[in-house]
């Protein structure tokens, strides 16, 4: 039989644990497998646990109140599931204590953005628009005005997404800078295809993980978390439409 304080510790830990997954991109199958696994290890009996792309409900048998946490707050950060994940194996392996495991989390959770971090990210960026510019579009010549545009457009919505936390804002805002560069380029000679650097720099600004974690939601049976994430993809992705459309039609 649990004391009162570990059985406290053990939701909160499952709690953080599943607040840090949902927050940085996790499917909820995931968070659902990783809090069961870590309330078994603490031994928590009958431990059930509700979970939505919004907030976590928690509750075991042995304590009468349930337990709540709210997620305002979500991006796709694949290190941090990583990490919470490491804890959890570590947990079951018996390898850290129960206290040890909320410290690792509440230290996970308090990483700070490195000042370089947005600048390798924009710089992936311009990689990724680059190449797959290549790939869809086979245009080589212009491909360097793909990297340029999808660069400065991922760093514009890092940036705002940073100072105004709007997500939809921040890519509808990013998808005009790279509508209006590629007009830009165009209008100056120095590429040919507005179309063909559009369709790489916007590539970055695509939601696949949330439209790839709706399609694993549906199908194992989140009938909440599924439609609300491909609601959100769609939204993004009329955001980024929206954008490129009203450049182009005043173009």
């Amino acid at each position: 039989m649990l004391t009162k304080r570990r059985q406290s510790l053990a939701l909160k830990t499952c709690l953080l644990a599943g607040r840090l997954l949902i927050e940085n991109g996790s499917n909820m199958e995931r968070v659902n497998d990783t809090l069961s696994r870590m309330a078994r290890s603490a031994g928590l009996r009958d431990f059930q646990a509700f979970t939505t792309v919004t907030g976590i409900v928690v509750g075991t048998i042995d304590e009468p109140h349930a337990q709540v946490i709210t997620i305002r707050h979500r991006k796709n950060n694949l290190s941090k599931i990583a990490d919470v994940n490491e804890v959890s194996r570590e947990l079951a392996r018996r390898k850290i204590d129960l206290p040890q495991a909320f410290a690792k989390l509440k230290k996970i959770d308090r990483q700070k953005v490195s000042r370089w971090q947005n600048w390798y990210e924009s710089l992936a960026a311009a990689v990724l628009s680059g190449a797959l510019m290549i790939v869809f579009t086979g245009n080589i010549i212009d491909s360097w005005a793909g990297f340029i545009a999808g660069g400065i457009g991922y760093g514009a919505f890092s940036y705002l997404l940073r100072k105004f936390k709007i997500q939809y804002l921040g890519e509808f805002c990013s998808s005009l800078i790279i509508g209006l560069l590629a007009v830009i380029f165009v209008k100056l000679h120095w590429a040919n295809n507005i179309n063909d650097i559009i369709i790489g720099a916007v590539m970055p600004l695509v939601p696949g993980v949330p439209l790839t974690n709706a399609a694993r939601d549906l199908v194992s049976g989140n009938l909440i978390s599924g439609p609300t994430r491909g609601i959100e993809a769609i939204l993004t992705a009329v955001s980024i439409g929206s954008a490129i459309v009203i450049v182009l039609h005043f173009n």
